[in-house]
C-alpha cells in the first residue's frame, strides 16, 4: 500500500506500476512542484527528520539555513529523495499487471537505450545512462512498456550500477524463466566527475547474463551486434 506516501510520490509509483488510464492515481496526477511541508500521517515524523539533517548539513558547511535562498532548501530536499527513491514502493505484481502472454516465439527480443536516473549509494551523487535489456522466451513474453518500467523501479533506489544491472536481469528470468536473459547498462557517475578523480566522460558498462546469453557464445555475440547497430531514427 502507499497510502502513506506523499501525493507527489504516490503519483509517481502509480505511473511506473500502471499503464495510462489504468489507475485512478495515474489519473488524478498533478505537477510535482515544491511547496508545503507534509502533514500528518506516517511520514511527518520522518519528513521532519529529514529537513532536520539538512538543517544541519547546511550549518556543518557554513551557510545559514534562514537566507532566503536557503529557508524552503530543507523541505525541498525532502520531497526531491522522496521522489528520486519512489522504486523502493513500486509493487511489482501491479508493474506487471498480467502482461504476460504465450507466444509462439523463441528468437531474441531486445529493448535498447533505456533512459534512467538513480543515486549512488556511497555518496548519494547521480548516475545516469541508458539500459538495453533482451530475452529469448521460452513461449511467454512481458508487454513492451513493462521493460522500462522494470528499470525505472530498480533505478529508483539508492544502488550500484552492478546491483541494479543483476535486479533488472533477475526481475525478467523470474517472472519469465526464459531461456536467457541479456542486460547491459552503460552510466555516468557524478561521484567520478564532480570529485574523486574528477574525469569527465567517463562511461561505466556493466552486464549480467543469464541462461544461454551466458551458455552460447553465438547468442551473446548476437545481443552485443544488435547493441552496437545504429540507432533507428523516427
Amino acid at each position: 500500500m502507499t497510502d502513506h506516501l506523499p501525493e507527489h510520490v504516490r503519483v509517481l509509483v502509480a505511473e511506473i506500476e500502471t499503464e495510462i488510464g489504468e489507475s485512478d492515481d495515474a489519473a488524478r496526477a498533478a505537477p510535482i512542484e515544491g511547496g508545503g511541508r507534509i502533514r500528518g500521517g506516517a511520514d511527518a515524523g520522518g519528513g521532519a527528520r529529514v529537513e532536520d539533517a539538512v538543517r544541519d548539513i547546511l550549518l556543518e558547511i557554513g551557510e545559514d539555513p534562514e537566507r532566503q535562498g536557503l529557508v524552503g532548501t530543507p523541505d525541498r530536499v525532502h520531497r526531491m529523495y522522496a521522489e528520486l527513491t519512489a522504486g523502493y514502493h513500486v509493487d511489482p505484481d501491479r508493474l506487471v499487471n498480467g502482461a504476460i502472454f504465450d507466444v509462439a516465439y523463441s528468437e531474441m527480443v531486445l529493448v535498447r537505450d533505456i533512459p534512467f536516473y538513480s543515486l549512488c549509494e556511497h555518496h548519494l551523487l547521480p548516475f545516469f545512462g541508458s539500459a538495453s535489456v533482451a530475452y529469448i522466451p521460452r513461449g511467454r513474453v512481458i508487454g513492451l512498456s513493462k521493460i522500462p518500467r522494470i528499470v525505472e523501479m530498480y533505478a529508483r533506489r539508492l544502488q550500484v550500477q552492478e546491483r541494479m544491472t543483476q535486479q533488472i536481469a533477475d526481475f525478467i528470468n523470474e517472472r519469465l524463466e526464459p531461456q536467457g536473459v541479456g542486460v547491459v547498462v552503460e552510466a555516468n557517475h557524478l561521484c567520478a566527475v564532480m570529485r574523486g578523480i574528477r574525469k569527465p566522460g567517463t562511461v561505466m558498462t556493466t552486464s549480467a547474463v543469464l541462461g544461454l546469453f551466458r551458455t552460447r557464445d553465438r547468442t551473446r555475440a548476437e545481443f552485443l551486434s544488435h547493441l552496437q547497430r545504429p540507432t533507428p531514427r523516427g
